[in-house]
């Protein structure tokens, strides 16, 4: 038998945030538009009310509880258990992309009412612990790649690399051991960062950059998460054939490459499900603590991330080419904000990853 946190990945799976959104500015929760109506995922809404959510992955049914007030749904159906009476919605409840989401309707006449308290967009106020062991924090371009170029001359790669460095100051004095993929101004190509990435053993991987568009009034913070348009089980048949599954005891493993595949397709579903929700924490704290355009959550091709076989986002901190965000890109004041801001939505994700091991037990 293969270990039993491979098992887990399909519980963990239906728990996670995902999804290509468009994020609001005042509370980040994305909306999916799913055969022409509007769905939310439910792990957002309740992380923002409060309410405790189980989920029954044999079932498929998801148990809301907070104070005496219940709520039983059940993916594919449009019926709700709202403490003992049943209540009928338009459309069923959903899976989109390996997490629940619940049509506008269920949200405005039955969450809405049954949780009206909000409580904070993200923990600030719970410092808890970051559980994560390493992260890699890969500041892009660099030496003779200078990336995007503001119009008063300030170069992405400067930016990337500050922010790279402030944030590993900060998550190594949390106790998260860190690995930049570059630590000065030198030229690291593409497979380079993704080798070390890949070597390192780390629990994260965030790549850094400043966007540039040629229109001068676009600005804002935006992440993205390696698109679904890639394929988990064809990347999965490929790393089979060159990367050691390293599970004690699998023996199995070694000698059965279609085996490999199956566990790496689960470990690469589980890793863009996991990326998707490091990517809503991180744009729900900086909408809180930054004035920054939020510009969510976004699947993209980017080769860093196809590479990569570790739950990653690639992360625009803000547009170069704006004349107002290069101004405060420049600011080391502001590169401290953005460096503390993803420190704590890496904090975010670490505890959002924790509620969902102690449900999956």
């Amino acid at each position: 038998m293969f270990k039993k946190e491979y098992i887990s990945y399909f519980i963990l799976i239906v728990l996670l945030l995902s999804g290509c959104a468009t994020v609001t500015p005042q509370s980040a929760i994305p909306a999916y538009s799913i055969n022409g109506a509007t769905y939310y995922p439910l792990v957002s809404l309740c992380d923002l009310r409060g309410v405790d959510i189980k989920y029954d992955t044999l079932i498929r049914t998801v148990y809301l509880d907070k104070d005496t007030k219940r709520v039983n749904i059940r993916a594919g159906d449009t019926m709700v258990l709202v403490n003992d009476n049943i209540m009928n919605l338009n459309s069923p409840i959903d899976i989109y992309q390996g997490t629940i989401v619940v049509p506008k309707q269920f949200k405005e006449q039955i969450f809405d009412i049954l949780f009206p308290q909000a409580v904070s967009t993200y923990r600030r106020q719970a410092r808890g612990k970051i559980n994560l062991n390493k992260v890699v924090i890969d500041a892009g371009h660099g030496g003779n790649d200078p990336g995007a170029i503001g119009k008063n001359g300030l170069r992405e790669k400067d930016v990337n690399l500050d922010i790279a460095r402030r944030l590993s100051d900060l998550l190594r004095a949390e106790g998260v051991r860190t690995v930049l993929t570059r630590s000065s101004d030198k030229f690291i190509p593409l497979s380079g960062r993704v080798n070390i990435a890949n070597r390192s053993g780390a629990d994260l991987f965030i790549s850094l950059h400043s966007n540039a568009n040629r229109s001068r009034s676009l600005s804002g913070f935006e992440v993205y998460y390696v698109a679904p348009s890639i394929s988990d089980s064809k990347r999965a048949s490929m790393t089979a054939k060159s990367a050691s599954l390293r599970l004690k005891n699998a023996v199995f493993a070694s000698n059965s490459p279609d085996l490999q595949a199956i566990i790496w397709d689960m470990i690469y579903t589980n890793s863009r499900a996991e990326s998707i929700d490091l990517a809503h924490s991180l744009c729900r704290v900086m909408d809180s603590s930054t004035d920054a355009n939020i510009l969510g959550v976004k699947g993209a091709r980017f080769q860093v991330l196809k590479g990569v076989r570790t739950p990653g986002v690639l992360i625009e901190v803000g547009f170069v080419s704006n004349l107002n965000e290069e101004r405060l890109l420049r600011s080391s004041a502001y590169r401290q904000k953005l460096a503390e801001g993803i420190l704590e939505g890496i904090r975010g994700y670490s505890q959002d990853m924790d509620l969902v091991e102690v449900s999956a037990r």
